[in-house]
This record gives C-alpha cells, sequence and structure tokens, in this order.
C-alpha cells in the first residue's frame, strides 16, 4: 500500500496550495475545489455502499493480536440526509456494519474491513465520505483505494476519537500529472472507472488497544465528476474490445 499522506502532499506542495486553498479544513474537504482546473464539471453524490448485504464485508486482524467479528445490525445515523439522486431514493437503508475487536494486549495493532470485491465509482473521484461510530477511541481510520491503473492506496480519514455517528470525509488527491499519485482516468481507456473502493484500514492507539472495541459504519458516499460520461456523444464508439 501506498500512503497518501504527508510524503505526496509535500512532494506537490505549490500543486496542493491550489486544490485545498478554498477548502475551510482537511476534515470537511470542498469537492469542486478539488483538481479544479477547468469549469467543466458536472459533480453528483452518490451513494457507493449502504452496508445492507449479509456477507459483502470481511474482517480481519493477526492473530497474534486479538479475534475479530463482523455483522450487520438495525439502525442508521439519525443525523444522516437524504441522497439526492432518484435513482438511490427506493434503495434500502436500514442497517449497519457492526465491527467487534477483542485484543489480546495492548499493543501497536491493526485491523481491516474490506469489501468481498472492489466498489467501483463511476466518474473522476473528488471525495468519499462514510458515517462513522468509533466509542470515541484514539484509533485512526484509513481508506483503502484502487487507482485506474491498478494500485493501491491509503488515505487518511480521522480519528475515531468522538461520540456517537460523525461523517467522516476524506478528498481524493489528484494526481499531479496524470502519471503519478491516484490517477482516475487515462485517454487511452476511457470508459473505465477511475477508482475502486477497497475498503478501510484502523490503527489502533497502542494505549487503547485493549479489552473490547466495538465500532459501527454505515452510508458510504462519494463526490464525483461526471461531465465525461454525460457528456458523451451517443454515437461515439466504445474501447472496450
Amino acid at each position: 500500500m501506498k500512503k497518501i499522506s504527508f510524503a505526496i502532499l509535500t512532494l506537490s506542495v505549490f500543486f496542493a496550495a491550489s486544490v485545498f486553498a478554498q477548502t475551510d479544513s482537511l476534515s470537511d474537504p470542498d469537492a469542486s475545489n478539488i483538481g479544479n482546473d477547468s469549469a467543466r464539471q458536472a459533480l453528483r453524490e452518490v451513494s457507493v455502499e449502504r452496508f445492507e448485504r449479509e456477507g459483502s464485508w470481511n474482517v480481519h486482524i493477526s492473530p497474534d493480536y486479538g479475534v475479530i467479528s463482523g455483522r450487520l445490525f438495525d439502525g442508521s445515523p439519525a443525523a444522516k440526509e437524504e441522497l439526492n439522486d432518484p435513482n438511490n431514493k427506493q434503495a434500502e437503508d436500514t442497517k449497519v456494519l457492526g465491527v467487534k475487536v477483542e485484543f489480546f494486549r495492548r499493543g501497536k495493532n491493526e485491523f481491516y474491513i474490506t469489501s468481498a470485491r472492489p466498489i467501483p465509482i463511476e466518474g473522476v473521484t473528488k471525495t468519499v465520505s462514510v458515517w462513522a461510530c468509533g466509542r470515541n477511541m484514539g484509533h485512526q481510520l484509513w481508506l483503502l483505494v484502487q487507482d485506474y491503473n491498478g494500485n493501491n492506496f491509503e488515505i487518511w480519514m480521522g480519528s475515531l476519537e468522538f461520540s456517537g455517528w460523525k461523517k467522516i470525509t476524506a478528498a481524493i488527491p489528484p494526481s499531479p500529472d496524470g502519471e503519478h499519485g491516484i490517477v482516475q482516468q487515462s485517454v487511452y481507456h476511457g470508459d473505465k472507472p477511475g477508482l475502486r473502493i477497497v475498503g478501510f484500514r484502523v490503527d489502533c492507539n497502542p494505549m487503547e488497544a485493549r479489552g473490547s472495541f466495538y465500532m459501527y459504519l454505515d452510508d458510504m458516499r462519494a463526490v464525483t465528476d461526471l461531465y465525461d460520461l454525460e457528456n458523451r456523444d451517443e454515437d461515439d464508439m466504445m474501447d472496450n474490445w
């Protein structure tokens, strides 16, 4: 996994300044300002995963660290806003994914929450958000993604040190040159989804990784730029042969 954190941001400091200059904070990124080098944008908020299907998510921890289990529960964050998408209004949204970790001992532990198969997002993804409940523990949540070229990256989403439900949002850093970083589009294969969600990793605070830890996830969404897809000519050929 390649970490999209200080290394990438330092390498493209001037580029990042233009990306986040108009953003209130990195914890609440403005999708319209991410990679905004053209007025040609068609931003849409889309549903990525509602955590409604049993067996669609796997959990894993090293057997040296502890025991982990995951299952669905009835419920939903009360503060969650309705998705403004007619195609998704009828979709079922009554469950959340619960994860329980029973640590053997305190230490530098980590565990994974991964989709049974990577989830593709059409267009150029600007932000990914998920509702999380982390029981006010100082563990760190990372988003695991796969780019257009099949390269894997980790994007820091935030700390779970808060009470109750909270919507956590991560900005997807655009590639500075189309060759390095997270590459989401290419002139060679324009119809292929640019980003795939692999899952999450939780890095545990060594001082708090003891006993039992419970966390819950719900309603993962993305803000994506669908300009190229929505403005593709109907008579244009598909480069998939």
